[in-house]
């Protein structure tokens, strides 16, 4: 019954977002096109829907997306089918405020914060928040949780401000999206959705290889546009309350040329932050301790901590399609990226959200990565987009040791996850709009775990072999202000 009810909720989504093109020219917009008094303007964006999941667990309260939507996943942790509101199935719900002031000359004050949160329950996202809610109940009873740079901080997006300028760039200093995320989130075919993507659903890519590594606590960011190249270089001293606790840099270059991008990026990451399970530790939790000056302390968190470097390579093509008038066009993806996550001391520090860690295990020898994504996103003039994509992700064998050093290797079996395994995903969606603020969409995900990947799920045999998917059918709705 379950499944037919995700099937019919699916044609209903499409239906709506099809027959929506009848009445499009007639459809009023309330809304003013911005909401900005003086230099500052107020955004966000409300995602709701329906969702089927031939396999998955409940929804969390907490946990970005509110479901796991992907068998890339830690918790290992599917229960059966799940039928269920949904939500930020496109796009992360948000809200926050943009300035921009000219001050002198072509100067201007910038400045942005932002902050994400869970529209079915009103809670500000919290992905380690998730873990520790989990942290007492045994696979399979769980609720949706994984590690994320999210982690109920009150901006937990970015928060920065600097001055920018066409003739000098921009500088920014705070918190802010890595480099390798923002980059993503113009060459991924399905824009960093959660539902539909890997790269949006995981931040593992924007984050060099640690999802906490997405965002950069205590960085400086300089980038300079011109016609056909843009350039950006971001440096973070680290801290002991953040996702990456030592010094980080990257640096990013594009080019645009007559429809073609093409961007590099380069990430390196010391100390980052990688989350464990709530099922890897269920034998011992690791509860908080209350105190007279913390009478409410946050759950500590199992952990490992990595040095993470990646190379990065993607490019779009964007060209005219059919009759001139109809404007309709369409835009190729591809992209690559490595990833090597090596030993990283830890010396003391807890996650982002200061959520407190306890690293019982950390990597022995490195952890590499290669992934590939190939899509294309047809843009109709009529308002009706259509979007596929496939996402292929490899990993080598590795291992992590005993103690804080990694100095007893148990290997790659014995360890557990991290033999070689591969991920795959495939995604299809029709999104259509409305008018600059409102669309519908609807879409199919399928996704799939082997071997190293998928261990840990029932009927997979230790790190070698056995495989594990997931078939996610979505449709919503998304307000944008």
């Amino acid at each position: 019954m379950e499944k037919s009810f995700g099937s019919k909720a699916m044609v209903m989504g499409l239906g709506l977002a099809l027959l929506g093109g009848v009445a499009h020219a007639d459809i009023k917009d309330p809304l003013p096109d911005s909401l900005s008094l003086g230099g500052v303007t107020l955004y966000g964006t409300v995602d709701v829907g329906y969702a089927y999941q031939n396999h998955g667990v409940p929804l969390s309260s907490q946990y970005l997306g509110g479901l796991e939507y992907q068998a890339f996943t830690t918790t290992r942790n599917f229960a059966g089918s799940q039928t269920t509101p949904a939500e930020s199935g496109l796009e992360q719900s948000k809200i926050g405020i943009r300035v921009s002031e000219p001050i002198v000359n072509d100067i201007t004050l910038v400045a942005r914060a932002e902050t994400g949160f869970n529209p079915l329950s009103g809670q500000l996202t919290d992905a380690c928040g998730s873990i520790a809610t989990n942290a007492n109940k045994a696979q399979g009873t769980q609720t949706a949780n994984a590690d994320s740079s999210r982690c109920g901080q009150p901006f937990n997006s970015v928060l920065y401000g600097g001055a920018s300028s066409p003739t000098y760039g921009t500088l920014t200093i705070g918190r802010h999206n890595s480099l390798q995320l923002d980059a993503l989130s113009a060459y991924d075919p399905q824009a960093l959705s959660y539902a539909f993507s890997f790269l949006g659903y995981s931040g593992f890519n924007g984050g060099a290889g640690s999802t906490e590594g997405a965002r950069w606590d205590n960085s400086v960011k300089y980038a300079f546009g011109a016609d056909i190249y843009h350039l950006a270089i971001m440096y973070s001293q680290g801290g002991q309350d953040t996702g990456v606790l030592g010094k980080s840099y990257g640096a990013n270059a594009g080019v645009v040329v007559n429809g073609l991008s093409v961007d590099a990026v380069y990430e390196n990451e010391k100390g980052a932050v990688n989350l464990r399970s709530a099922f890897d530790d269920i034998s011992n939790p690791l509860a908080p301790v209350p105190t007279a000056a913390d009478p409410f302390p946050k759950p500590g968190l199992a952990a490992y901590i990595s040095n993470d470097t990646s190379y990065n390579v993607m490019a779009k093509y964007t060209f005219a399609v059919g009759d001139p008038a109809t404007k309709d066009k369409v835009t190729v993806f591809a992209g690559f990226s490595h990833i090597e996550k090596a030993h990283g001391n830890y010396d003391g520090g807890n996650s982002q959200g200061n959520y407190p860690l306890s690293v019982g295990i950390n990597v022995n020898n490195s952890a590499i990565y290669n992934m590939e994504w190939l899509g294309a996103r047809y843009v109709m003039g009529s308002g009706l987009n259509l979007v596929g994509a496939v996402y292929h992700v490899s990993q080598n064998n590795w291992t992590i040791g005993l103690g804080t050093n990694g100095d007893d290797g148990i290997g790659c079996s014995g360890a557990g996850l991290l033999c070689s395994g591969d991920f795959y995903e495939g995604s299809f969606v029709a999104d259509y709009i409305i008018n600059k603020h409102y669309d519908v969409y609807g879409g199919v995900n399928y996704s799939e775990v082997t071997k190293g990947l998928a261990n840990g799920f029932v009927g997979t045999t230790v790190g070698t072999s056995g495989s594990e998917n997931q078939i996610t059918v979505m449709w919503g709705l998304r307000i944008k202000f």
